[in-house]
């Protein structure tokens, strides 16, 4: 999949979510006022923040697929994690303004109990929520993308919450009003231990962290494939965010000429990158190596 490709998939993603989320804020707040419930009226502040990080996505995307220019060589692909990082940030702001808001709820002990129309929005909310994470994890697993698949989490959560906001709605119902402050705290926890999470992965993308055994395994195969190498010396890949850079120091017959030990390793490099997509670049340094003459 070319660039062009990947951000037509991203744009279609996140337009369709943003505009899923818009009207389903609009529904929490509205059930959360005229429902007198704390924690729907949680769970819209919720929704609303996700309007805001799933468009700071889609211009991560954008921004991502621009190209290599002269202060950035390497591309721009690193953008991505830096916005699943604020992503993460506005997230773990939002659940402790919830948290605060519903502990201050139970100091005060001005405990409401919900109406029924908070239970209807909470199961809407479920369904909508779960479908929207599905949605967006199966576009952030076709283009590879990290900042789209903490979009997708963060749906995820939202589903979790939706779950512990029906929960609360109805135990308060049922003559314990404490607990819709009680959800509204859970679903402020859940949500900071989503934005940990992405917070931590976006560290990792940023930190060039080698690629899996497997990708690793494959990569030494393919190298191996080659005619003329006689050993790979050494090998480093580091992942740069949707894509992989791979360093390979490889072993050629001491005698060859300095074009046919060239030409060689014009071959890993194009082998490697027609056979792995996800590779960018692949550097290839040449080593003599003496072959033992069997006799």
């Amino acid at each position: 999949m070319n660039d062009q490709e990947r951000m037509a998939v991203g744009e279609k993603v996140t337009k369709v979510i943003i505009g899923a989320n818009l009207g389903l804020a609009a529904l929490k707040l509205l059930a959360g006022f005229f429902g007198r419930s704390n924690a729907m009226i949680a769970d819209g502040v919720n929704s609303t923040a996700d309007v805001l990080t799933t468009a700071a996505v889609m211009m991560g995307l954008r921004l991502s697929n621009k190209p290599e220019d002269e202060s950035h060589p390497y591309g721009h692909e690193k953008i991505e994690p830096v916005v699943a990082k604020l992503l993460a940030i506005v997230l773990f702001g939002t659940a402790l303004l919830i948290g605060y808001n519903a502990v201050q709820l139970i100091r005060r002990g001005g405990y409401e109990t919900p109406r029924g129309i908070a239970i209807y929005a909470a199961v809407v909310s479920l369904g909508i929520k779960e479908w929207m994470y599905r949605y967006t994890v199966k576009g952030a697993r076709k283009i590879n993308s990290a900042a789209l698949m903490a979009d997708a989490w963060n749906h995820r959560t939202d589903s979790f919450s939706s779950v512990g906001t029906l929960v609360g709605i109805v135990g308060a119902r049922m003559g314990f009003p404490i607990l819709d402050p009680l959800a509204a705290i859970l679903v402020a926890i859940l949500i900071m231990k989503v934005a940990l999470d992405i917070y931590m992965e976006s560290i990792h993308q940023l930190m060039d962290r080698a690629a899996d055994k497997i990708t690793v395994e494959k990569i030494e195969k393919l190298i191996l494939e080659v005619q003329g190498v006689c050993c790979i010396d050494l090998l480093k890949t580091r992942i740069h965010v949707s894509k992989l850079y791979v360093d390979v120091e490889i072993g050629v017959d001491e005698n060859l000429t300095v074009k046919a030990a060239h030409e060689i390793a014009e071959a890993v490099h194009d082998h490697i990158e027609a056979k792995e997509e996800r590779v960018k670049h692949c550097m290839v340094h040449v080593n003599p190596h003496k072959l033992v003459s069997s006799k």
